[in-house]
């Protein structure tokens, strides 16, 4: 049992389960455009988000000198192996798909360290955190299968874009709301300028925008319709029920796990 306990715990904390997350929209966007799997992307997003959380979150460490405990060894290790395996997917990816790649690995580095001295990186500029990891989550699990197959953006892309920005910001909202009494008050994170319940509203306001940019699709997908209902439904459930008290693993892995969730969702409505 314990054994089971620090798996799951290296599973959480080393990014394993976020990266299953990106791994999970990527899966979505190759559904929703007819897009055949590819190995190099699946693996560059899975092991590249898990090495890119993992360097987010404890590069510091490192870079300060800081003691680490066995488990972050461990993680470590396995961040290591997560970068070899993207740097190999890397080279099997479409031109196109690998510029996208490396914009989004100069927003991680811009967003994790402070390159210049008496400067902070992006993570903790005021307000500007929750747009970058949106953009990166959206880039790279839309843009970059897109491109790799050889796709042109057309109206249904961009639309597809903005849907998949909004839930990621809807989703980090979340977060922000249970790390309301631990965040750093200079991050002017939405819960603490306005309020939990103003969060929350604004959140089931971009739930609603989220739902309705289906319908602008060229070709309106039923199912895709249904099952967007239930993530709306889910996710306006996980945000009524936020608040800072809640444990971390309501966020950690309930929150991240709606991707999954979604992905679910549709594989089981397209065999009924």
């Amino acid at each position: 049992m314990k054994l089971l306990r620090q798996a799951f715990t290296i599973y959480i904390y080393g990014s394993v389960h976020v990266a299953v997350a990106v791994l999970s929209l990527v899966l979505m966007t190759n559904h929703m455009f007819g897009l055949p799997f590819s190995l190099p992307v699946a693996l560059f997003a899975f092991c590249g988000t898990l090495c890119g959380y993992n360097f987010t979150k404890y590069e510091s460490l490192y870079r300060l000198k800081k003691p680490k405990s066995p488990r972050i060894a461990v993680i470590m290790g396995l961040s290591l192996a997560a970068l070899a395996v993207a740097g190999v997917a890397f080279f099997y990816l479409a031109a196109a798909a690998q510029i996208i790649a490396i914009v989004f690995l100069g927003l991680t580095l811009l967003y994790t360290v402070p390159f210049f001295p008496e400067q902070t990186n992006l993570r903790n500029w005021s307000g500007i955190k929750i747009y970058i990891v949106a953009l990166c989550w959206a880039g790279v699990t839309l843009l970059m299968p897109l491109l790799n197959a050889g796709v042109e953006p057309y109206p249904d892309v961009y639309l597809k874009f903005v849907q998949r920005f909004l839930l990621v910001i809807i989703l980090i909202l979340i977060f922000e709301i249970i790390d309301l009494d631990e965040d750093d008050p200079h991050l002017k994170t939405l819960p603490q300028v306005f309020g939990v319940t103003k969060t929350k509203i604004f959140n089931l306001a971009l739930l609603l925008i989220f739902y309705i940019l289906e319908l602008f699709k060229t070709v309106t997908d039923k199912k895709q319709l249904v099952v967007n209902v239930l993530l709306v439904l889910a996710v306006a459930l996980f945000t009524v029920y936020a608040h800072p008290k809640r444990p971390k693993m309501y966020t950690l892995f309930w929150v991240e796990a709606i991707p999954m969730f979604w992905l679910s969702c549709l594989y089981i409505a397209d065999r009924l």
